[in-house]
């Protein structure tokens, strides 16, 4: 009975093969070389099996044919089959030879790609690298220090006034807080003494604040 489901999937395709000729296609364990020129042979018998194409069927036995385990079969003093499983002859030497070859260059592929993949993944990346090479770079440059000013303000030499000397419009340093703060005396009433500051404030103080 003719089958109308088409199979399009390569390993579908080779469980098929493997299903349907056992004796040529092994789905486990260590393979055989295949008859030169099976591909026709396969065709031939499938020719009324519209469950494959010739293309599938191609890249199907192309893929069975270039595995690890297929490759390894190749070797000195093999023999070939058929589709039923028939040998067809003794491996030719030049046939071994290639068949390791490809196996080789394909093993050593793998290889650099598993090692290629593994230099990704653990490899810092290049801005972690600049990090590390320098690791100051990325550090915010510190504000300018304000004591500087400070200390030059606090280095010069003040005296405390006395009342009796102070008079309106005379400068002068108001004490306030840690450094003196400049300022003109507008007025003295007493023992206050009403001083505008250079920052434009007015204040009134008693004299023991005033400095000369």
């Amino acid at each position: 009975m003719e089958s109308t489901e088409k199979l399009t999937d390569t390993n579908a395709i080779l469980a098929y093969l493997y299903e349907t000729f056992p004796l040529c296609f092994i789905a486990e364990g260590e393979t055989k070389p295949l008859k030169i020129g099976l591909f026709q042979d396969l065709a031939e018998r499938l020719a009324d099996d519209s469950k494959v194409s010739k293309t599938q069927l191609r890249i199907a036995l192309r893929r069975y044919t270039s595995s690890w385990r297929y490759l390894k079969c190749v070797k000195a003093g093999a023999h070939r089959i058929d589709l039923d499983g028939n040998s067809c002859g003794e491996l030719e030497q030049e046939h071994v030879d290639h068949a390791q070859a490809t196996l080789k260059e394909s093993q050593e592929k793998a290889k650099a790609k598993r090692i290629a993949k593994a230099g990704k993944t653990s490899a810092p990346s290049a801005k972690a690298k600049k990090a590390v090479k320098n690791p100051v770079a990325r550090r915010p440059k510190a504000a300018p220090s304000a004591k500087p000013v400070k200390e030059k303000v606090a280095e010069v030499a003040l005296t405390p006034a006395v009342l009796t000397e102070l008079k309106k419009n005379q400068r002068v340093n108001v004490k306030l807080g840690k450094a003196p703060v400049a300022g003109v005396i507008l007025d003295i009433k007493k023992e206050d003494v009403q001083v505008q500051l250079d920052s434009g404030l007015t204040i009134k103080v008693k004299a023991e604040y005033i400095m000369l």
